[in-house]
Parts: C-alpha cells; structure tokens; sequence
C-alpha cells in the first residue's frame, strides 16, 4: 500500500518567507556586541558580516542544485544519504532530533520566555511553562496544515522586519550621534576574525530550512533556487543595514559596552519607547524563528521514518490537513522535554559545532553526486563550481577543527552525542527488515 506525499502547497513568497523569518531571529539585536569586542573596527565589522553572508548565500547555492536535482521532503538529509549513503544522512537527522534541532529550538522558546518577562514579570517556572506554551501553539498551528503554517510565518516575517526597519529609519534619520573616537589603528587578527565569524555565521543559522520542505515547494526546479537566493541576499541586505545603522548611532567602543545594542540605538534615537519596541521585535522575532523552525525541521524525520529509520507512524501524512502530523507531534513533544529540563542548553552548546559537519558535507555532496549520479537532472548548475563548493565546505571544516581544538572537552562530548546515532542506525534497519 502507497502511502500519501505530501502535496506542493508553497510557492515562491512562502519559501522565502520561511527562509528568512527562520533566520532573523534574536541575534541581529545581540551578535554585533560580540563582533565588536572581537574586531573594534568599523570596516572589519562590515568585512566580517558581508564574508559570512557570502559564505552563506556559497551554500545556498548548493543547495539549490540538490534541492532542484532531489526536490524531496527532508532535504539535507536527502542529499547526504544520496551522496554517502543512509548511515550519514540518518546520523545527521538523528543529530537533529536528539540536540542540534530540537535544541535550537527549545532555545528559542527559551528567549521568547525571557523577552516576554520584559512586559509580564515571570518566575522560573511560569517562564518555562511560557516557553512549552509557545511551543505547543505553534505545534499546533502547523499540525493542521502548512498553508496555515506559512502563513503565521509570513505575518511574522513582516511584523519583525517592519519593527526593524522602524529601529534603522529612527537611526539614519535622526540626529548622528556616533562620536568621534581616536583610536590607534586595528592590527589584524585571524583569531579575532574568527571568533566574529563564528558569531555571524550563528547570526545566519538556519539559511538551510527550505531545503527540509522542498517536497512541498510548486515548481521546485524553479522556486527552490530563488527563495534560497532571493532570501539569503536580503539577509546580508538586513544585517547590513542594521550594522551601519547601529555605528551611525553608536561608536565601535559603545557598541562593545552595550550588550542589548538594538536597543541601546532604539533608546537612543527614540527613548524610552524605543528599548520596548525593540523588546516586542525580538519577541516577534523568535517567535517567528521558532515557527519556521518547527515547521520545517519536522519534515528530517518524517522523511527518515518513510525510509524505515524512524517510528512508522512518524511517516504518515494526515488524510485532512495534509501534514507530517506525527512527526509534528514527536518533535513538539522532546523539544517541550527539552525546554523543561533545561540540560538542552548545555547539550546543544556541545553539538551545534557538529552541524558544519553535516552543511560541509552537503555542499561537498554537489561535487560528489557530479560524479556517483552524472544523468540526474539538473535545472540548476551551482555557480562557480567548483570553487564555491570547496570554498564554503573549507571554511565549514575549519571551523569544526578549530572547535575542536579550542574546545576539546565539549567537542569529544559534541561528537559522541552524534556518534550515538551509528548504533541507532543498524537498530532502526534491524528493525525495520523484521517488520
């Protein structure tokens, strides 16, 4: 007996908006304070945002040549097993659904407790309860279908990027004032562009989420490469606009000293008023990010459960709302354990290097799949292959191993937790040839 697919339900304004509400969550309201510490110049901070971005939209790129040549529901996992086999694309999704995903998105749910207590004082366990609240909202809304779901996201999208957009105009159209600061020129430092590269790409975690439903996507050959394109052009578009307004307000020395620097600029320019707006556009932020994760992630484990390496009823499609509604289920339900036990912080801290692992691998299986599976077919080429490939997974390894050896304790607790899904993995396919 064939079981249902999921139908093509999203077009072009849906995949982008997924893209980019996913991604711009908390951090471009953070993440400028620790890449200012790290490069206390202005042209190294734009240096450094306008290389990870690139770096980013080098990845898109890929992606968009697996996603048109295998446009499937579950994405990165689809092509890491086409490119290597089920045993590293089931690695990779249980990575996901043990710590990296799950764990991504309980820490959303997390700061969307603690901007919420900027307007409803809460106590440790009301800020939990607000945070399973959340989740199970927004499980709810994509249970019952993925229309419904991307339109939330949609909302959110627009919600978060007009209170933004209202931060910067408040920023270029007001008084400057940035003072002047003398300052000995920046020596250059590899570690230090490093450390903030680290930080921006975190700032662009998430670039990769259309990948995971584009089996749902119309006209994948087509849409999938310009929502990936589309969005991550007008991610570096943002975080760039956002920076130059921030140093139009704030000098590079201020910026370091202000942990909440949005809102230090809101503050600025538009009082009091100013830091509760930014406070409410974080709060939409995340909940936004935390939608468009949610909806997406989900779609890893359904797939994984159609080729025998999950529960079985994780691949069943609901006869109604049309959606992957166990695996919704299922995932809503560990990431509500996670956000109230609360180890996921410390777990995920040890696991999120590891997903560069699974995004270089990806990127490299365009190189890999040119060669195992030449006759696929491919509406879409990768731009500059096959240097861009190489570039971005370059980078990608290298920032696993400088994990590693920065950080070798939490790294080896990192890589067994991934680790863990090698024995899981002959456990699912013993089980899955009994049945």
């Amino acid at each position: 007996m064939l079981k249902a697919d999921l139908p093509r339900k999203l077009g072009l304004l849906d995949s982008t908006a997924i893209l980019v509400g996913t991604v711009v969550g908390s951090a471009i309201f953070l993440v400028p304070n620790v890449v200012a510490r790290s490069l206390p110049s202005v042209g190294l901070i734009l240096t450094v945002w306008s290389v990870s971005g690139l770096l980013t939209f080098f990845g898109a790129l890929a992606y968009a040549e697996l996603g048109a040549m295998l446009p499937a529901t579950g994405g990165q996992y689809v092509y890491l097993r086409e490119a290597y086999g089920p045993l590293v694309g089931f690695v990779s999704g249980w990575a996901s659904f043990l710590v990296i995903q799950s764990g991504a998105v309980a820490t959303l749910a997390a700061g969307f407790s603690i901007y919420l207590s900027y307007f409803v004082k809460l106590n440790r366990i009301e800020a939990k309860l607000a945070s399973v609240l959340l989740i199970a909202v927004l499980t709810a809304v994509n249970y019952r279908g993925v229309r419904l779901g991307a339109r939330v996201q949609r909302v959110f999208t627009f919600l978060k990027l007009a209170g933004l957009t209202v931060v910067v105009v408040s920023a270029f159209f007001g008084p400057k004032h940035a003072e002047v600061v003398a300052t000995a020129p920046v020596a250059f430092s590899w570690n230090s562009f490093g450390v903030a590269m680290i930080a921006c790409l975190w700032a662009y975690e998430g670039w990769n989420c259309v990948s995971f439903v584009a089996g749902e996507v119309k006209r994948p050959e087509r849409n999938i490469l310009r929502a990936l394109a589309l969005g991550t052009v007008a991610l570096i578009a943002i975080y760039l606009t956002a920076n130059l307004a921030y140093l139009r307000v704030l000098s590079v020395p201020a910026i370091e000293r202000a942990d909440r620097v949005a809102a230090t600029v809101a503050e600025t320019t538009m009082g009091p008023i100013g830091g509760t707006l930014v406070s409410l556009t974080v709060l939409l932020s995340i909940a936004g990010a935390a939608n468009g994760a949610i909806l997406t992630f989900a779609r890893i484990y359904f797939a994984q459960a159609r080729d025998g390496l999950f529960f079985r009823a994780v691949g069943n499609v609901h006869p109604r709302f049309e959606t992957p509604h166990v695996a919704i289920v299922v995932q809503g339900v560990w990431v509500a354990v996670l956000a109230l036990a609360g180890s996921y912080e410390i777990l995920f801290s040890y696991v999120i290097f590891a997903a560069w692992i699974f995004y270089g691998m990806a990127v490299l299986g365009v190189l890999v799949l040119r060669r195992k599976a030449p006759d696929l077919p491919r509406p879409y080429r990768m731009w500059g292959y096959p240097i861009t490939p190489l570039a971005f997974a370059g980078i990608a390894f290298w920032f696993v191993g400088n994990t590693i050896l920065s950080k070798p304790g939490p790294s080896a607790i990192g890589l067994a937790i991934v680790a863990s899904g090698i024995p899981a993995y002959y456990f699912w396919r013993r089980t899955s040839s009994r049945s």
